[in-house]
Parts: structure tokens; C-alpha cells; sequence
């Protein structure tokens, strides 16, 4: 009887062993398909023209850029999102490749609804709009544990909103906790507006990546312009469109939500990372705060 247990017990450790190996094969096979697909990417320096949105990127040393074909296979082969051909193209730094743990990249895409108006830059108030969002978060986090994702809170300002009026650049970041995270998540955004829309730069990392991160975005904000005659000063208010939120809804998200990649996933995962980057359902979801703390505000300054 003991020898039948003993020789149980081996095979139980042999089939054990053998399960690990194909595990660590399967996850081997896996990675090496990674690096063929990351091989065959088309890298480009310097000027970079994007031209569904009128605009170019000036590129230092520093960074480099993936067209659109590159950038969703990231998206799509690398980082297991759905398929989404809104997304223009990706800015890596250099030294930081798409398949690295700690690595970061900038998703960018382009909103064609309008000019938006900068009218209100001056009487947002960013403390009142995050106090508002943050108290919504309870009825956003019931929608998102129907859909299958889990909870999220925000947790603050990562970096609070700047407005460059002479630019027409817009750039802020949250501070995002999801449930069962080791850490939290910081989104860091750019809006370059232009006559007919506004080109948007995203970054998604962990938070004690925030440094390196911050110290990008600020390099990349003087390397993006719209070209001549797309740009904000070129607006014709005879001809051209005006979009239907201003400033306040970019930042909150809202309306913008509805540009691109950032409408149609719930989470984005990092590759081998597995980081959860909170989009649609922070985004889409922080429309209905976001307008009821606008339409009173609206209110409280016709009955002032």
C-alpha cells in the first residue's frame, strides 16, 4: 500500500513538472511571437506627419513614432484590446519598448467635432469639478461591476489641469485606484486644439512611474502643432463647425470620451504588464456628473 502511494505521489510531482514546462514553454512561444511582431515595426524619427488630423509631431532625440498599422497591433496583438481604427498613431520613448514592464507610450488619436470654444478656461473651477466627479464614482462603479470590470475610484489630480492660452494646449492627470490593484494608476492627457477639433496624447502608468512620465509630456507639449490652416487661429465662425462642450468637458471627460480608442474600452491591458488602464467606463460614465456640475454652474451664473 505505501509503495502505491509513493508511486502516486511521484507521478502526481512528474505531471506537475510536466504542466510547469508546458506552462513555461507556452509563455516562452508567446513572448518570442511578441518580439516577431515588435521586429517588423516601421520606427520613425524626427518629423512626423499625421495626416488624417492636419498636424505633425517635431520629434527630439528622445522619442520615436509608429504609424497607425504599427500602433493598433500594439494595441490590438500586444495588449489584447479590441480592434479600434480611430487610433492615429503611438510616440514610445526611446529606451522603453512596448513589451518592457516599466514601459510607457502615448495612444494618439484625433476628434473631428468642432472648435472648441476656450471661452470658459478662465472660470472652471478644478477643485469643484474633481470633488464633483469623485462623489459619482459610487453609481459609476455599480455600472462597471455589471460589465465585468472592477471597481474604480478617483483619487485625485495627478497633475491639476494648466491651460496655455497662447498655445492652445490643455494638459492635466488623474490619480485612478482599482479594486484588486497593487497600485494605482495615473492617466496623463494632452489636448492641442485646432480649427476643426483637437489632436489628444495619452499616457497611462502606474503611479511611481509619474515622474518619468510628467517629464515626457511636458518635452512632447512644443513638439505637436496643427498645420496652417487647421490651426485655432485659422477658425472661420462663417464656415466651420463648433463643437457642442468647451474646455471643462475635455478635461472631465464627457463628450471628448467619445474620440477614438478611448470610447470603446473598459480597460486596456499593458501587455505583459496586465496594467488596467480605466477608459470608457471612467470617461463615457463621467459624462452625466460631469454636465449636471456644468449645467449648474450654468444655472448658478443666470440667477447670480
Amino acid at each position: 500500500m505505501k509503495l502505491k502511494w509513493m508511486l502516486l505521489g511521484l507521478l502526481a510531482v512528474a505531471m506537475g513538472a510536466h504542466a510547469q514546462d508546458a506552462s513555461e514553454q507556452d509563455e516562452q512561444a508567446r513572448r518570442e511571437a511578441a518580439q516577431a511582431i515588435v521586429a517588423g515595426f516601421q520606427w520613425r524619427d524626427g518629423a512626423v506627419a499625421v495626416e488624417d488630423a492636419k498636424a505633425r509631431f517635431d520629434l527630439n532625440e528622445n522619442f520615436r513614432y509608429l504609424g497607425a498599422a504599427d500602433a493598433q497591433k500594439v494595441l490590438e496583438d500586444l495588449w489584447g484590446n479590441p480592434p479600434d481604427d480611430s487610433v492615429l498613431g503611438m510616440i514610445v520613448p526611446k529606451g522603453r519598448g512596448v513589451l518592457d514592464s516599466s514601459g510607457w507610450a502615448v495612444v494618439v488619436t484625433y476628434s473631428d467635432e468642432g472648435y472648441v470654444s476656450d471661452e470658459d478656461a478662465a472660470k472652471i473651477d478644478y477643485a469643484e469639478m474633481l470633488q464633483a466627479l469623485k462623489d459619482e464614482d459610487t453609481e459609476i462603479n455599480e455600472a462597471r461591476r455589471e460589465a465585468g470590470y472592477p471597481a474604480l475610484n478617483l483619487v485625485g489630480w495627478a497633475e491639476p489641469p494648466h491651460y496655455d492660452a497662447a498655445s492652445k494646449k490643455l494638459y492635466w492627470a488623474k490619480e485612478l485606484r482599482s479594486e484588486g490593484s497593487e497600485s494605482n494608476t495615473v492617466n496623463y492627457d494632452i489636448r492641442v486644439l485646432g480649427r476643426r477639433g483637437y489632436l489628444s496624447l495619452n499616457a497611462v502608468a502606474r503611479m511611481n512611474e509619474l515622474p518619468e512620465v510628467k517629464t515626457g509630456m511636458q518635452q512632447l507639449l512644443p513638439m505637436v502643432e496643427f498645420d496652417a490652416g487647421s490651426r485655432y487661429a485659422d477658425y472661420d465662425k462663417d464656415t466651420d463647425k463648433v463643437a457642442a462642450y468647451g474646455l471643462a468637458a475635455l478635461i472631465g471627460g464627457g463628450i471628448a470620451a467619445k474620440a477614438g480608442l478611448f470610447a470603446k474600452l473598459g480597460v486596456l491591458l499593458l501587455g505583459l504588464k496586465k496594467l488596467l488602464i480605466p477608459l470608457a467606463l471612467v470617461l463615457g460614465a463621467l459624462a452625466k456628473p460631469l454636465f449636471g456640475w456644468l449645467r449648474r454652474k450654468k444655472n448658478d451664473s443666470m440667477s447670480a
